[in-house]
C-alpha cells in the first residue's frame, strides 16, 4: 500500500480510501465488517462515510452506515481506532432527506448536532476529517456542466461556518474539515476566510472523478494544487458503469437495478464511451476496472482514490487494480477518447 498525507499535516492516509456507502442497505452489519477487517490486511487506513448514508436510504436506514462501522470500531478497541483516518460528512439541503434533520443547512445548531450523531453512530471520541456533503447554496452539481443563475436566496456564510468548525476542534471532536461536490467559487471562499482569520483550513475535496467524467480538471485542479487541498477522487469506477458489466442491461441486484433514479451515467455517450474504454484496456491485456482504476491513480491531481464494494471479492480486485501502471501509449489512447466523448458523466 502506498501512503501520503493529508495536507498541512502530519496525518498519513492510504492512496485507497475505503467507501462505505453500501453498509447498511447492500451490505449488511457482518458484511461491513469484513469488508472493513480486509481492508486494514491490505494496509488501507482511510475510510470515508457520511451521515445520509447507507445509499438508497430513507428513515427506516438512514445513519446504518456509520452505525455498522461504530460496532466495528468497538469491536477492534481503541489502540486500532487510533491508526485509522475516519471521514464523515454532513448533509446540506436540497436532496430530498428531509428525514435527517430540519432544517438541512450548515448553522451552528446543525453542524453540532450532526457532529454528535456521528460521534455516537462510529462509537468514537473525534471525527479526522468532516466534510460537508455538498454547499449550502444551491448549484449544478450532478448531471450538469455549468452554471447558468445563481441561487439569490443564500447569503455567504463562509466565516461563521468555519467559526463553527474552529470551535468543535478545539472541543477536540473534530481534527480537519473538508468539502465535496464544491467547485472553484467555494474552495477559494473557505480559503480567503481562513486565512484572513486564522480559522481552519479545510485540507481536501472530495469530487467525482473518473474515466467518464474528468470536469475537475477544468478550473478546481489547479486552484487545488496551488492551494495544497487534496483531492478524494470518488466513484473511478461511475458507479460501477467502468466495470463494464452495464454495456449489456442491468444485471439483477446491480447498483444501477437497485436504484433507478440515479441517473447520472445513464445517456448514450456513456454507453459508447465506456465501449471504447473496454475495448482499450482488453486490447491491452487489462480488465476495465483495472484500466479506470489505474488511470485515477496515477493522476498526480489525486490524493487518494475511493473505492466501494459489494463483495470481498470486488474489493480485492479493486485493491489489486492499484498495482497495475499504464503506459504512455494507453495513456495517449484515453485522451484520445476523451476527446471524441469528452465528460459524458458530469
Amino acid at each position: 500500500m502506498n501512503y501520503t498525507t493529508l495536507p498541512n499535516t502530519d496525518v498519513k492516509i492510504s492512496k485507497i480510501c475505503l467507501g462505505t456507502m453500501t453498509f447498511g442497505n447492500q451490505n449488511s452489519e457482518a458484511e461491513a465488517h469484513s469488508q472493513l477487517d480486509y481492508a486494514v490486511e491490505r494496509g488501507i487506513n482511510f475510510i470515508d462515510t457520511a451521515e445520509m448514508y447507507p445509499i438508497g436510504g430513507n428513515a427506516q436506514i438512514f445513519g446504518s452506515t456509520e452505525r455498522h462501522i461504530g460496532s466495528w470500531i468497538n469491536k477492534i478497541g481503541t489502540s486500532e481506532r487510533e491508526k485509522l483516518v475516519v471521514a464523515t460528512k454532513i448533509a446540506g439541503p436540497n436532496r430530498g432527506l428531509d428525514y435527517i434533520r430540519q432544517p438541512l443547512d450548515f448553522s451552528k445548531k446543525s453542524i453540532h448536532e450532526a457532529v454528535e450523531l456521528s460521534l455516537k453512530n462510529l462509537q468514537t471520541d473525534y471525527i479526522d476529517l468532516y466534510q460537508m456533503h455538498w454547499p449550502e447554496r444551491v448549484m449544478n452539481m450532478f448531471g450538469k456542466r455549468g452554471i447558468t443563475e445563481l441561487d439569490t436566496q443564500w447569503q455567504d456564510n463562509f466565516f461563521e461556518v468555519l467559526s463553527v468548525y474552529d470551535g468543535l476542534i478545539k472541543q477536540g471532536k473534530i481534527k480537519h474539515i473538508g468539502v465535496s461536490n464544491e467547485n472553484p467559487y467555494g474552495v477559494m471562499r473557505f480559503l480567503q476566510e481562513s486565512e484572513k482569520h486564522n480559522l481552519p483550513r479545510i485540507a481536501t475535496i472530495q469530487n467525482p472523478y473518473s474515466l467518464l467524467n474528468r470536469l475537475y480538471e477544468v478550473g478546481l485542479s489547479e486552484v487545488c494544487m496551488r492551494s495544497d487541498v487534496g483531492l478524494m477522487a470518488y466513484s473511478p469506477l461511475a458507479f460501477g458503469f467502468l466495470s463494464g458489466k452495464y454495456l449489456d442491461g442491468f444485471p439483477e441486484n446491480s447498483r444501477m437495478k437497485l436504484f433507478p433514479n440515479f441517473t447520472r451515467y445513464v445517456n448514450e455517450n456513456c454507453y459508447k464511451a465506456t465501449k471504447l474504454y473496454k475495448d482499450l484496456a482488453e486490447a491491452n491485456g487489462l480488465t476495465l476496472t483495472q484500466m479506470a482504476l489505474a488511470f485515477v491513480n496515477q493522476q498526480r491531481l489525486v490524493m487518494s482514490t475511493i473505492i466501494g464494494a459489494t463483495s470481498i471479492e470486488q474489493l480485492k480486485d479493486n485493491i489489486d487494480a492499484f498495482d497495475v501502471v499504464l503506459s504512455n501509449e494507453i495513456l495517449s489512447e484515453i485522451e484520445r477518447i476523451q476527446e471524441i466523448h469528452p465528460n459524458p458523466a458530469p
